[in-house]
């Protein structure tokens, strides 16, 4: 499996939590920075977060202090927290597997997250 799959998105309302999930084969997940991405409608696709894959993470302004992304080296899986989660935040999730001296950059199929205020 090369392709990201990604869990966990729904309907939630503001302030509420939800955590994404997102698997792919070991050995993608051994070479890749993992990040998420969300694409609201009518907008473009836009950075949340991201892990390399020594830990270090970057974040969105948008979304800093309320989200954490997250590595589980033995499950292959990253995560997303989401805490406090505003309506503004309301997109399609995707999950992002990409190694660039490697060449490669991976999507998975997104999952919805709707926040309702």
């Amino acid at each position: 499996q090369v392709q990201p799959v990604e869990s966990g998105g729904g309907l939630v309302q503001t302030g509420e939590s939800l955590r994404l999930s997102c698997a792919t084969s070991r050995m993608i997940f051994s070479y890749s920075a993992m990040g998420w991405y969300r694409q609201a409608p009518g907008k473009q696709r836009e950075l949340v977060a991201t892990i390399t894959t020594t830990g270090n993470t970057d974040y969105a302004d948008s979304v800093k202090g309320r989200f954490t992304i997250s590595r589980d080296n033995a499950k292959t899986t990253v995560y997303l927290q989401m805490n406090s989660l505003k309506p503004e935040d309301t997109a399609v999730y995707y999950c992002n597997a990409r190694n660039v001296a490697l060449r490669y950059d991976y999507w998975g199929q997104g999952t919805q997250v709707t926040v309702s205020s």
